[in-house]
C-alpha cells in the first residue's frame, strides 16, 4: 500500500485494485476566504497550490471517502473537489449524516453504517466517532467519523478524520492496532475557542499509543493551522521515531 499526501487532509490510498481519494480539497491557492480574522496578516485559503503531479495521481482514483463535509468544511470537500468527483463519476463513501448532503451535490453516494462493520471491497470498514473541537466551539462544528479499513493482503489503516485525541480515538488505536494511523496534526483553531484537531502534543501522544506507522497531515495549508512540519519533525527526531512517524510534504508518497 502507498499513501500520497496531496494537500491538507487530502490524501490518496493506493491499493493493488483500488485507488481511494480521501477528503478532496482541490481549489487553487487563495480561492477560499480566510478562517482567522484577528491576526496581523490575513491569508486566503488554501495557502499553497496543489502539487504538480496532482492530475496524474487523480487520474488513477477509483473511489472516494469523505470523513465530514458540512457546516463550511470546505477543506474536506470543496466546490472543485465536488465538481471533479461528479464529472468523473467517482463512487463516494460517507457516513449516514452526510448522505443526503452529498446526494444533493449530484454525487454517486454510498452510505456506511456507524452501527456495524461494513463490507468494503474484499474486506471491511468500521466508523469511529470524531470530536472536532470541544466546548462552545465544538457545538458549531461538523463532528464526522474516522475510518478503520482492513483489506485482504494489505496493511490496515485508521484514518482518524478531523478530531482531537479522544477516548474513542485512543481506544481505536489500542484495540485495532492498525498498521498505519493517519492523523491531523495542525492544531487548528479559530479566533476564539481551543484546538479543533490534534496539536503537536496530541500528535506525539498518538506516537506513544502505537509502535506502528503514523502519518501526520493537515499541516501548512490553512491559515488557522499553526503547527509546522519543522516543529513536529523536531519532536519526532528527539524520540528517534523517524522510521515510523512520517510528515510527508505535499506530493510525497509513503510506502507502507
Amino acid at each position: 500500500m502507498e499513501i500520497t499526501q496531496l494537500r491538507n487532509a487530502t490524501i490518496v490510498i493506493h491499493y493493488k485494485e483500488q485507488t481511494i481519494l480521501v477528503d478532496p480539497m482541490l481549489a487553487p491557492k487563495d480561492a477560499i476566504p480566510v478562517l482567522k480574522y484577528v491576526t496581523g496578516k490575513r491569508r486566503r485559503n488554501p495557502l499553497v497550490e496543489m502539487p504538480d503531479e496532482t492530475t496524474y495521481i487523480l487520474n488513477k482514483v477509483t473511489h472516494c471517502l469523505i470523513t465530514h463535509c458540512q457546516k463550511g468544511h470546505f477543506d474536506h470537500l470543496d466546490r472543485a473537489g465536488t465538481k471533479w468527483l461528479r464529472e468523473n463519476n467517482i463512487p463516494v463513501f460517507c457516513s449516514e449524516q452526510d448522505e443526503k448532503y452529498l446526494i444533493k451535490k449530484g454525487l454517486d453516494t454510498h452510505v456506511l453504517s456507524k452501527e456495524k462493520v461494513n463490507p468494503f471491497f474484499d474486506s471491511e470498514i468500521s466508523l469511529i466517532p470524531c470530536v472536532h473541537g470541544r466546548g462552545v466551539i465544538g457545538s458549531f462544528m461538523a463532528h464526522g467519523y474516522g475510518y478503520y479499513i482492513q483489506q485482504r493482503s494489505e496493511p490496515s489503516i485508521y484514518l482518524t478524520g478531523d478530531t482531537v485525541l479522544t477516548d474513542d480515538v485512543s481506544n481505536g488505536i489500542t484495540r485495532h492496532q492498525p498498521d498505519v494511523v493517519v492523523i491531523p496534526a495542525g492544531g487548528a483553531k479559530f479566533d476564539i475557542g481551543g484546538d479543533i484537531i490534534m496539536d503537536l502534543e496530541e500528535a506525539i501522544e498518538v506516537g506513544e499509543l502505537t509502535k506502528e506507522q503514523v502519518i501526520a497531515n493537515h499541516l501548512e495549508s490553512l491559515d488557522h493551522c499553526p503547527v509546522t512540519r519543522a516543529e513536529l519533525s523536531q519532536e519526532i527526531h528527539k524520540r528517534g521515531w523517524e522510521k515510523r512517524f512520517h510528515i510527508p510534504n505535499d506530493g510525497e508518497t509513503v510506502l507502507i
